[in-house]
């Protein structure tokens, strides 16, 4: 797990002592990474590998979709939205190996 649980609750205003929803919030973890690096066409790990860390970016990416995933836990939304400029898709599209993708 690349961002602690803490941290994820931290970000989605849950307050520490509400654990009922811990298990779900750190499959959801499992599921942002697996996201990123799905969408950047490169292992998180080979980005450690070659910069030590995950770049904070990435980190706040990844508590994005967290945050969208827990928010919003069906695919039917009755209100109107719309993307926020300069976030998920922006944030990981800098970090896109264009080498490899099937554009």
């Amino acid at each position: 797990m690349l961002i602690d649980l803490e941290t994820i609750k931290n970000h989605l205003n849950i307050d520490s002592s509400f654990n009922d929803d811990d298990n779900y919030i750190m499959q959801l973890e499992e599921v942002a990474e697996a996201i990123v690096e799905k969408h950047i066409d490169r292992t998180l790990e080979d980005i450690i590998g070659e910069e030590g860390e995950v770049p904070k970016p990435l980190l706040q990416a990844m508590l994005l979709f967290i945050a969208n995933l827990y928010n919003n836990r069906e695919s039917v939304a009755y209100t109107g939205a719309v993307e926020v400029p300069n976030s998920l898709t922006y944030i990981l599209s800098l970090y896109r190996n264009y080498e490899n993708a099937n554009i």
